[in-house]
């Protein structure tokens, strides 16, 4: 459980590669001016690292769903039901040319949303079905979109942020407790297609920010050490009130 079970699941089979760093003594300010070159050095191979565990695990997993590497992939995982309206997600692919939808999940609504995306966006739907770990959905895609007219607090929009991946979401329910707006991902009113259309492009085009934040939030918000902390601080000061 926790953020190590989630990217256990995210880089499955894949290597992760370490280095060392070696500095040289130059007396006290020389040490210390080191220590310095040190650290951002081991910060930059962290960054590198990182990039590319990320690229790796999005070339794995768009193998294995199908995806070519220069595909724009916008994902939504969850329910096909009358109040996620996901055929709002279809309509603004539609608009987007050349972009894919991959949809996991099922539901009620399933046969209305394939009719849609067959009229509308013919050969850029694809249907994953249910998926019991979203894992693989998400680190093959580009953004998430959660097109819903109700929410509560969206386990989806948290998994996405621990991946990275910019999220586009109505801003109904608890979906601001995960997303800080223009920050951690874009937020439009429900049933506004004009403006889904705009932030899926905005999101497309340069969302890399946005998912680094949106995972740095999310780790400190959501994650099981972090959720653990802030009960223990609750009860220290209960306890000592």
């Amino acid at each position: 459980s926790g953020l190590a079970g989630f990217e256990e699941r995210m880089g499955e089979g894949i290597g992760v590669e370490h280095g060392e760093t070696q500095v040289a003594e130059h007396g006290c300010d020389g040490a210390f001016a080191a220590g310095d070159a040190a650290g951002e050095a081991e910060a930059e191979h962290a960054r590198v690292s990182a990039h590319r565990r990320v690229a790796h695990r999005r070339g794995v997993a768009r193998r294995r769903l199908g995806y070519d590497d220069d595909d724009r992939v916008v994902a939504y995982i969850g329910a096909l039901s009358g109040e996620k309206d996901v055929g709002a997600a279809v309509v603004a692919v539609a608009a987007l040319p050349g972009v894919r939808l991959a949809i996991a999940g099922d539901g009620p609504e399933r046969a209305a949303v394939a009719a849609a995306a067959r009229g509308l966006a013919p050969g850029r739907v694809d249907f994953l079905g249910p998926v019991a770990d979203p894992a693989l959905t998400l680190a093959a895609a580009d953004v998430l979109v959660l097109p819903s007219r109700t929410e509560g607090i969206p386990a989806v929009l948290i998994e996405a942020g621990l991946s990275g991946l910019p999220v586009v979401a109505t801003d109904v329910g608890g979906v601001r407790e995960v997303v800080v707006p223009g920050e951690t991902g874009l937020l439009v009113a429900p049933g506004d297609a004009t403006a889904l259309v705009g932030a899926l492009r905005r999101a497309l085009a340069n969302g890399h920010e946005m998912g680094v934040a949106g995972r740095e939030r999310c780790l400190a918000r959501f994650e099981m050490a972090a959720i653990a902390a802030r009960w223990d601080d609750l009860l220290l000061r209960l306890q000592t009130g």
